[in-house]
């Protein structure tokens, strides 16, 4: 087991984890974002090809081993079972790939940004967690604005990614990404 501290920050689409995520990189803190580093362990573990090709789908992967990501997002959009064994697929890889990152630091603390931190297991990874918040309207209007995507869509995207109170990590804190509240001061609270 690694003796650096590991913290999510995590939060429902469009409440501010990423602006979160940035003033800790412009800290100089060290932050592993789970969807850019998903993507390039897809592009580049031929383990993870394979599983596809075996669990989802042959065509998945093309000839010269690169995904089909526009037919892999048909299959597992029109196939519960099949965007279960994708997840399970990903997420593995993206759990041991996060440890390595871990371990291989030096750092104290280093964080991860995930929107998907129970679904993925990661809150199994993690010593504590930053739930980031922000009123719903808000965080509509967010989403609304960067993805081109319609009021309906996004309501469905939020309530998709409901978490009980019982599945909270026992060491959760709170920062509110409001518009009025600072963050700034709420980060340098946590630290």
């Amino acid at each position: 087991m690694s003796s650096t501290r590991l913290i999510a920050i995590t939060g429902g689409i469009g409440s501010g984890k990423s602006v979160i995520s940035d003033i800790l990189r412009a800290m100089g803190h060290k932050v592993y974002d789970c969807d850019t580093r998903a993507k390039a362990l897809m592009d580049t573990d031929e383990s993870i090809k394979d599983d596809l090709i075996n669990l989802i789908s042959i065509d998945a992967v093309r000839s010269d081993r690169t995904i089909d990501r526009k037919l892999l997002s048909e299959i597992v959009f029109n196939d519960p079972d099949a965007l279960s064994r994708l997840n399970s697929i990903v997420h593995k890889a993206v759990r041991a790939d996060l440890r390595r990152w871990r371990d291989t630091s030096s750092d104290k603390t280093v964080w991860v940004e995930t929107a998907i931190l129970y679904a993925s297991r990661l809150d199994r990874e993690v010593d504590e967690v930053w739930e980031v918040t922000a009123p719903t309207e808000l965080r509509v209007q967010r989403v609304m604005k960067r993805n081109s995507m319609s009021r309906e869509q996004v309501l469905a995207r939020i309530s998709s990614q409901s978490t009980t109170a019982a599945q909270l990590h026992p060491l959760t804190k709170s920062i509110v990404n409001d518009g009025v509240e600072p963050v700034l001061p709420q980060i340098l609270s946590l630290l």
